[in-house]
């Protein structure tokens, strides 16, 4: 049983040792792409940049194999960070689907040797119509680099295969480098949280990118109450609304305090539903605006060390939003 035991131990330990030199070959290749960023290869990644964002039309990933399936990642974070993109599989290309590709498109091209097969049809039309083409190749002298008009050049970097052979750490410089070309286009544009909200409006990212307005409650759901109103009142309407708070009005309709849960806590005495709001309220009570993105303001609750807060326009209560609403809509 004990020998058992060490051989579960010793095996547990070679698939741990398995993976760890599986991410540091792979890190490795990350760190060599930075540093051909910071030398041969900046120029043109700056030109890349250049080229897609003078484009009028969208950008044409492709690749074959394990590019392809990088490629078809990258055309997914392009277009969802701004910059129109499609995948157009190069072996498809020449039955009818080069019709995708127009002269105001460019072409981003993964291949790490260069000499993919597949991909003459796309090379020769690119060339015929003019069309921007970017290689990102390991080989700038082959037949794919050789014709780009800009050749991003992958450093050469061991495969985290033992053997050298499976696509692993080439492919994630790949993707890595087509994400650092994504996010360069979406900083050079200026694209912001509003604009990737129009983008994504389903889902988890979909939420978070929601504004407070889009989750208030507001109308007869506010728990509002008047300056001068007795406690007892207060705490009938806080109970009511459910919110654990009753906001407070002046006569303008403007918010100058909010009764909550804590104020009743710290002001816990025998006469406590007699007296006014007034003298219980807590003053200023921190307020959004309407236009506030849903997850900032699931930041200043947790900040705040609150549970909800009001949104004004003008000084006036508009609505309300509480974290158990944010967090059931999927904001975190």
């Amino acid at each position: 049983m004990r020998m058992q035991r060490t051989d579960k131990l010793v095996a547990d330990r070679q698939i741990l040792d398995s993976a760890e030199r599986t991410l540091e070959a792979e890190a490795s290749g990350i760190h060599a792409l930075v540093a051909a960023l910071r030398s041969g290869l900046g120029p043109a990644f700056e030109a890349a940049v250049d080229l897609v964002r003078n484009a009028r039309g969208r950008v044409v990933v492709t690749g074959m194999g394990k590019s392809g399936h990088v490629g078809r990642k990258i055309a997914a974070t392009l277009s969802s960070t701004g910059t129109p993109a499609l995948f157009v599989h190069p072996a498809e290309a020449s039955h009818g689907d080069l019709g995708m590709i127009t002269p105001d498109d460019v072409i981003v091209a993964l291949s790490w040797s260069g000499e993919t097969a597949e991909l003459k049809s796309l090379i020769s039309y690119a060339a015929r119509f003019s069309i921007g083409l970017i290689a990102m190749t390991a080989e700038p002298d082959s037949a794919l680099g050789a014709a780009a008009d800009v050749c991003l050049t992958l450093p050469k970097a061991r495969e985290a295969c033992p053997h050298n052979l499976a696509p692993t750490t080439s492919s994630l410089m790949q993707l890595a480098l087509g994400d650092a070309l994504a996010v360069a286009l979406l900083e050079s544009r200026g694209f912001s949280a509003v604009d990737f909200s129009v983008l994504h409006p389903g889902g988890k990212l979909g939420a978070m990118l929601k504004f407070a307005r889009d989750l208030m409650h507001t109308g007869a759901e506010l728990p509002l109450k008047p300056l001068g109103t007795r406690m007892s009142d207060a705490l009938v309407e806080m109970s009511a609304k459910g919110f654990g708070c009753v906001g407070i009005v002046d006569g303008n309709g403007h918010l100058v305090g909010i009764v909550t849960d804590g104020d009743l806590r710290r002001h816990m005495r025998p006469d406590l539903m007699t007296v006014a709001v007034d003298d219980v309220m807590t003053r200023a009570p921190k307020t959004i605006s309407p236009d506030i993105l849903a997850s900032e303001a699931v930041e200043i609750i947790d900040k705040s060390k609150i549970s909800a807060l009001f949104i004004t326009k003008d000084k006036a209560p508009i609505g309300i939003v509480h974290i158990h609403g944010l967090l059931r809509a999927g904001v975190t």
